[in-house]
């Protein structure tokens, strides 16, 4: 007589619609509720690092658009977020205009490679608004390009928004003093420039990354934005946690 066996699926998971969880344990399936009747955990600690992440994800959605390069880890969004744990935390609620905000942060990263790092700071060119710079006209080589990341901060209806635009240059254009967009390249004590009025916009901030093979200048935004400090305070942080369920533990 031929023996009979019968066949199953076993399959580990959630299942949403029935609100059920199932796994196997000692060769048998056990079904539990998918949903833990536990509290969720929001210790200062915890909320303070998800709110870290959450703003470090919306920021690179805005930055990822311009197609920045940063090297150094498993990706380009890794290595992002492993920069942003130096800045600020800001703190927005669950819930809200507010909710998905990015905000403009001072030296926030936008590129990360091995070429040397080009230091910028705001200043003026013949009375005229610039970025300045200690890169050398001379010491720009053949396949060099250099790209303006612009970030503006602005509202959209109600909530905060960071925009991102890129400019490229290359080293001729320190030669012609082409304008584009408003921007004109300059030449100062023979370190290049970057002069017009938009330099003087105090919910912008700017960055100008070396390029050349691929590779590329680790380059941090220069602002004067200080929108960004009353989402960085302890009432704000109170507020945003209050929205979540407010925080537990012995930090509460």
């Amino acid at each position: 007589m031929k023996e009979s066996k019968k066949v199953g699926i076993l399959v580990n998971g959630s299942i949403r619609a029935a609100g059920v969880t199932l796994y196997t344990r000692c060769g048998k399936t056990v079904v539990r509720a998918a949903k833990s009747q536990q509290p969720r955990r929001n210790t200062r600690g915890q909320f303070v690092a998800r709110q870290r992440m959450k703003h470090a994800t919306a920021l690179w959605q805005m930055l990822r658009l311009v197609d920045p390069v940063f090297d150094g880890g498993n990706s380009s969004y890794g290595r992002f977020c492993t920069l942003m744990r130096r800045l600020p935390v800001v703190f927005t609620p669950r819930v809200g205009a507010t909710s998905g905000a990015t905000l403009l942060l001072p030296e926030m990263p936008v590129s990360d490679g091995p070429l040397p790092v080009v230091r910028q700071w705001l200043g003026e060119v013949d009375g005229v608004p610039a970025l300045l710079t200690d890169l050398k006209k001379s010491a720009l080589h053949r396949g060099d390009e250099l790209c303006l990341y612009t970030l503006h901060q602005g509202l959209e209806g109600r909530k905060p928004v960071v925009r991102v635009s890129c400019q490229r240059f290359t080293p001729s254009d320190w030669t012609n003093g082409r304008s584009s967009d408003g921007v004109t390249p300059r030449v100062v004590d023979g370190c290049i420039a970057l002069a017009g009025s938009v330099f003087a916009d105090t919910m912008t901030g700017w960055a100008l990354v070396r390029f050349n093979g691929g590779q590329c200048s680790s380059q941090t935004v220069v602002t004067q934005c200080t929108y960004y400090q009353s989402f960085a305070t302890e009432e704000a942080l109170l507020e945003a946690a209050a929205t979540y369920g407010g925080l537990t533990g012995e930090w509460s």
